[in-house]
């Protein structure tokens, strides 16, 4: 019943831990779902667009010529997309704009069903728009105005924790006017490039600068290592008081010339025994509640990170074990004889 109870204390931390991992990991992949499946390197943006992608304006002039098949211009108008008929299923979203030449347009949308944009008017949505109504061949207004034909669905269409909607550059410079020929520059390669009037950012700054990201990914991060630290404690605290109450048995074998080497490599194999079958347990119960939550949720489980906690975790158990382990030194045999 107690190695029970330390083990269901161990399953339960543990899966707190997986699942805020997994949801931090979610909320900022669906920040930079995009970014990513663009295998974004350098940004440029207007320098007086506060670092935000969506309030840069750039013109024609800045952007000069280039090289389409590393470099992409883009266009970005967050809004409200609708659909023209039936239920108004409404959803917030990031209308993006793209040259047909451009690496990002070619290669790098990944269209899961329909097909690419190849006449104006047509638009491709991220996946999760599927659940929300829209489906191919839907007719569809962006901020009440225009009419266009859904004709794909992309697989990380995500920008700022909004869906994006594909649309050709031509389409966005009418819909956002101000005579702006483009929001952005972006290439696959980290590029020192120059721009006049434009400022350069590599990813990892663009990224760290979205709004939200930084705080969002901190907060996450402190509530995780705090919870590491109490897991510390618990783990120590339980053991503790178990090795206490066996503390006259252990001076009896001591008494009968077991070493205290012996007594502590028990005492570490069964810390070892109960953490690693709490992870178990614990990866398990992650697993399957993933599996069981709606698909919109934003969780993202990567092994790579759930294998880099799992270590963690089994560390802290192995330093919380230190300190019963440290007791047995200390037990004197002649207790066993009074």
């Amino acid at each position: 019943m107690r190695y029970g109870l330390i083990i269901a204390m161990i399953v339960l931390i543990t899966y707190l831990l997986f699942m805020l991992l997994a949801l931090m990991n979610g909320l900022s992949n669906e920040n930079t779902a995009a970014l990513k499946s663009w295998n974004a390197q350098t940004v440029w943006l207007n320098k007086n667009a506060n670092d935000r992608l969506s309030q840069s304006i750039i013109s024609q002039q800045q952007i000069g010529r280039y090289n389409p098949q590393h470099v992409a211009v883009i266009g970005d108008l967050p809004g409200q997309l609708a659909r023209c008929h039936g239920a108004k299923h409404k959803a917030n979203v990031q209308l993006v704009g793209l040259k047909s030449g451009d690496f990002i347009a070619k290669k790098k949308i990944q269209v899961i069903s329909g097909h690419r944009i190849q006449h104006p008017g047509q638009i491709i949505l991220d996946e999760s728009l599927q659940n929300q109504g829209y489906h191919l061949g839907s007719k569809v207004t962006f901020n009440g105005s225009g009419h266009y034909q859904v004709v794909g669905f992309a697989r990380n269409a995500k920008l700022n924790i909004a869906p994006i909607a594909y649309c050709s550059l031509g389409q966005w410079q009418q819909i956002q006017g101000n005579h702006a020929t483009a929001s952005g520059i972006v290439s696959d390669q980290t590029s020192t490039h120059h721009y006049v009037g434009l400022q350069r950012y590599t990813i990892d700054n663009f990224i760290n600068k979205l709004p939200g990201y930084t705080a969002q990914n901190a907060t996450f991060e402190m509530m995780i290592a705090f919870l590491l630290v109490i897991s510390l404690v618990v783990i120590a605290v339980f053991l503790y008081i178990l090795t206490m109450q066996k503390t006259k048995q252990y001076a009896l074998l001591r008494a009968q010339g077991i070493s205290a080497e012996q007594l502590m490599g028990a005492i570490i194999a069964q810390s070892l025994i109960l953490i690693i079958t709490g992870l178990v347990f614990a990866i398990v119960l992650t697993l399957l509640t993933v599996r069981l939550l709606p698909s919109g949720m934003p969780i993202l489980l990567e092994s790579r990170e759930m294998a880099w906690m799992t270590l963690a975790i089994l560390g802290i158990g192995l330093l919380g074990a230190s300190l019963p382990a440290i007791m047995i030194m200390r037990i004197d045999p002649l207790d066993a004889l009074k």
